[in-house]
């Protein structure tokens, strides 16, 4: 190969041979983890980072093809890991066989009683009644519609937890679950977004941040539907689990390997299919539709596009990713612990993803998604190796050892994110691999 056939492969502004060398730079980054941690740790990785990548896809979505802040990331994966527990858990048959049928139907009539109270309170401007009058008529309407849902939630908790500690689930194949969490988080994001869409830019990242703060609230207290920070397990996998592996003759070693690359290949014929489709809408008329109101929504808006609708759109779509991603975590590590969630791993740490990869490019999403999840889990054990052997060179030299390595080491991680975010802004500020923006000629 000549120097210039060289200098040509090399060259970085071209966005596809960049793309290539970053990937192929993942690839080796995995197979060093193999290496190092064993084959059973690189399926784990894989199967996680691929799930964040689908989370990552769907705030691409959202903040690269709209412009639209969205801190409520932590919320809508609640609620696809929410979703999927109760459709794969095993049936509880103490619930189905005891009074919390009964007492849980009652409170969902209730519910519909608060909800046509509430909607009849507000046609009261039909016979008259207008202005103060009005609202003060909503609220009571709010105020006796709470009272009656509580009159009959409270006792059908408090009987489900004393008697069959939760619901349980329908047992159900995960997959279901997954699809599940997307429709939840779907309708999640559309409430949201006919309130909030209509808020600036950083009154709607305020707003999001209070409503998943108000999500977690709620799946981490209703115990008798979550079993709150009692945590669920096991999760079921569509997948042979490791025992069933085991029960053939595989060993523990090979059965881990088997067990967690068959789960990465359905994640990633089911993520094919999603990015294919993300690309394909995204490089078509609506695409271009969506990159015109996210650059000027007030020249868009005068050609008659209905901005704020479309933005309704992307931030329901976007959401849709998000919790099937966030179904998919739970089913794989077989646990469901509300009390797990944090802002800084499910909502920090997936806008990183899209800031370093390139807000706008999918490509640059998944790439975004694959290296920082890789960086974020391999940071601690690195650490922690790094910190033993100062420790120990501290205390040949009499200076005494490290103290707590293990915490600071898990420290390490949030340290090591501050200075890719660094580096990424200012020698890539649009990202490893930033949009490309294809014009007609």
């Amino acid at each position: 190969m000549s120097a210039a056939s060289e200098s040509r492969w090399l060259d970085l502004d071209n966005p596809v041979k960049r793309g290539v060398i970053l990937f192929v730079g993942i690839f080796v980054l995995v197979l060093a983890v193999g290496f190092v941690q064993g084959g059973a740790n690189a399926g784990l990785l894989l199967s996680q980072a691929l799930a964040y990548a689908l989370i990552a896809l769907g705030l691409n979505i959202q903040w690269g093809y709209g412009g639209l802040f969205n801190f409520a990331i932590m919320g809508l994966m609640m609620v696809g890991g929410t979703a999927v527990m109760l459709v794969s858990v095993p049936v509880n048959e103490t619930f189905w066989t005891g009074d919390g049928p009964m007492l849980l139907g009652r409170a969902f009539l209730a519910f519909l009683v608060g909800v046509a109270l509430v909607m009849a309170a507000r046609q009261v401007n039909r016979i008259g009644i207008r202005g103060g009058w009005r609202t003060a008529v909503i609220v009571l309407a709010w105020f006796i519609g709470y009272v009656i849902y509580r009159s009959q939630i409270d006792p059908a908790a408090a009987y489900i937890e004393a008697n069959a500690g939760f619901v349980g689930g329908l047992g159900l194949n995960p997959i279901l679950g997954w699809a599940l969490g997307g429709v939840v988080a779907a309708v999640i994001a559309y409430i949201i977004g006919r309130i909030c869409l209509g808020l600036r830019t950083d009154y709607l990242a305020i707003a999001t941040i209070g409503i998943s703060e108000i999500l977690r609230a709620l799946v981490k207290n209703m115990d008798w539907l979550t079993r709150g920070t009692q945590t669920v397990s096991p999760i079921p996998w569509p997948v042979p689990l490791p025992q069933d592996y085991q029960a053939n003759g595989v060993s523990i070693t090979d059965s881990f390997i088997y067990a967690r690359f068959g789960f990465f290949a359905l994640l990633v014929v089911i993520f094919a299919v999603i990015f294919y489709l993300v690309q394909r809408a995204y490089g078509g008329p609506w695409g271009r539709m969506m990159r015109a109101i996210r650059d000027n929504y007030v020249a868009a808006g005068s050609m008659g596009k209905n901005v704020t609708g479309r933005q309704l759109e992307l931030f329901v779509l976007g959401s849709v990713l998000i919790g099937m991603g966030g179904a998919i975590l739970v089913t794989f590590n077989q646990i469901f612990d509300p009390s797990s969630y944090q802002p800084i791993n499910h909502t920090f740490v997936v806008w990183v993803m899209v800031i370093v990869g390139g807000a706008g490019n999918n490509w640059g999403a998944l790439l975004g998604a694959l290296l920082i999840y890789i960086v974020w889990i391999i940071s601690d054990p690195l650490a922690q190796v790094i910190f033993v052997n100062l420790s120990n060179w501290s205390q040949s030299m009499g200076w005494g050892a490290i103290p707590e390595i293990d915490s600071r080491a898990l420290q390490m991680r949030v340290f090591i994110l501050g200075v890719i975010i660094t580096i990424a802004l200012r020698y890539a500020p649009k990202g490893l691999l930033p949009e490309v923006m294809r014009r007609e000629k």
